[in-house]
């Protein structure tokens, strides 16, 4: 009998640290999932926050480039031709402007419509495309 009282006793200790233990770690598991950030309702407070301006106007061939075009077009990623590589852009100028800029607006081999630039429109990838120009004469 006193050997069951003491593997019952011993049973409650390891059940009652174990406890102390799994709130412990009950905590540190909500801690690491709660949500990264709130959510925001209109009509709510935090809702009249001020909101990043939006840019007005088309972008220069430049802006384009350098944000969107730059990323094939400066490394010469999928076969892009390299901006400064005159070269690589003779045969393409050669088929004239309109079919450059067709090219560019409606994607041709490796590069998709607009280069991804759903945002831009035909007249800002025609400037990134003079920009392009410009700088691989």
């Amino acid at each position: 009998m006193k050997k069951v009282f003491c593997l019952l006793a011993a049973a409650g200790l390891g059940l009652s640290v174990s406890m102390v233990t799994l709130a412990d770690r009950s905590q540190e598991i909500a801690e690491r999932i709660k949500p990264a950030g709130n959510s925001c309702m209109e009509g709510e407070a935090c809702a009249a926050a001020p909101v990043a301006a939006v840019a007005s106007g088309p972008r220069t061939g430049e802006q384009v480039y350098s944000t969107k075009c730059v990323t094939c077009h400066g490394t010469g990623a999928a076969g892009a031709p390299k901006m400064g590589d005159a070269g690589q852009w003779a045969p393409r100028l050669a088929q004239g402007m309109d079919s450059l800029y067709a090219n560019a607006i409606n994607g041709l081999n490796g590069m998709p419509a607009k280069g991804l630039c759903m945002d831009c429109s035909d007249d800002e990838i025609k400037a990134a495309v003079d920009h392009i120009l410009a700088a691989s004469k």
